[in-house]
């Protein structure tokens, strides 16, 4: 299966929920309207238990034992296993309870439930949920702020929630940590993780402080203009894997370059020339709209293997991250220093 969505054998269907919007592939359940987080989850797929059990040994003897120190996890309507060699304070976060962290951060604040699902076995589950206001660039570019929360059930990673400010026009993740701020925060699965979970108002406040921190700096980059050459020169600069790439790149040597590089340059670079969302007052022929190419592309145009692929790619630190946190350093300094912040000349 290659966009790795789990596929519920009891039901007959896929575990993934969206509003309107088909957002990594083309199946699952499609709503045509905003509906409660319960709605959500059994629609999703995403409303069965998952329980932990201590490992049980049977010896030649017959004589069995169960371990008090190695757990296992598994689902408690299609009994598959999800994660096993977990300790004993391993604490599972229900998915249903993941909801309601949503909705405790959203009291009083209208969050709307945009997608959600569940990958691999139903070993980790995501929800995206958009807030009610927006970060405005000029006069009528508007950036939605979205939360996206993935948990895990194997043991494997930390309940995550990031924040990341999407373009209403292409839903394009810019997934960015700015210099002493967060956009994400972490939970262990320890038994004090229902303490930790009340104090949701932290997402809160990192969204208040984020927001207008993005705001004015595109903003600032709206009114900032780089030509098309610049602009090459600032995506192969951004994008260049290792300096042996750069050196290549300043003698004029670019056929000595990876064709992957190749590529990912000249993907960004086509959808800048070619998207309609590159063509607006705030976009086209700036740095906004730079720094708008490179999300762009990794959010529309890159190719992974699967839905998984793509989260790891863009929330957990992967190219995509990397490569939009290159970018957005480089953006931040064309802003200030012109040209001269480009080392290819």
């Amino acid at each position: 299966m290659s966009h790795n969505i789990n596929f519920n054998e009891l039901t007959g269907k896929f575990s993934f929920y969206s509003v309107k919007e088909k957002a990594w592939w083309g199946g699952g359940h499609i709503a045509d309207t905003y509906e409660s987080s319960r709605e959500v989850l059994v629609k999703s797929q995403l409303d069965y238990p998952v329980i932990k059990e201590p490992i049980t040994y049977t010896f030649p003897s017959g004589k069995v034992e169960r371990s008090d120190t190695d757990f296992y996890t598994f689902r408690g309507d299609t009994e598959q296993i999800l994660g096993t060699g977990l300790k004993a304070d391993y604490t599972v976060l229900q998915n249903e309870d993941a909801f309601r962290f949503f909705d405790e951060i959203a009291k009083g604040e209208g969050i709307l439930y945009e997608t959600a699902g569940a990958l691999g076995k139903g070993e980790r589950i995501f929800i995206t949920a958009k807030l009610p206001k927006y970060i405005k660039v000029g006069n009528n570019d508007l950036i939605e702020q979205y939360l996206f929360l993935t948990l895990s059930h194997d043991g494997k990673s930390s309940i995550t929630v990031a924040f990341t400010p999407i373009r209403i026009v292409c839903n394009n993740t810019l997934n960015i940590a700015l210099a002493n701020c967060s956009n994400v925060v972490k939970i262990r699965h320890t038994p004090n993780l229902q303490e930790q979970l009340k104090e949701a108002h932290k997402v809160m406040g990192m969204v208040n402080t984020l927001a207008p921190v993005f705001e004015q700096t595109y903003s600032h980059w709206a009114k900032v203009k780089i030509t098309d050459k610049q602009l090459h020169k600032l995506v192969q600069q951004a994008m260049a894997p290792d300096k042996e790439t750069l050196l290549h790149l300043q003698q004029g040597e670019e056929s000595l370059t990876s064709g992957k590089y190749r590529n990912m340059v000249y993907g960004i670079l086509g959808y800048n020339a070619y998207s309609d969302t590159q063509q607006l007052d705030t976009t086209k022929g700036t740095v906004f709209g730079a720094f708008n190419a490179v999300t762009g592309y990794f959010q529309n145009v890159r190719d992974y293997k699967n839905a998984e692929d793509k989260i790891d790619a863009v929330i957990y630190g992967g190219i995509a991250q990397k490569k939009t946190q290159a970018a957005f350093d480089l953006c931040e300094a064309f802003a200030k220093y012109g040209e001269d912040a480009l080392i290819l000349n």
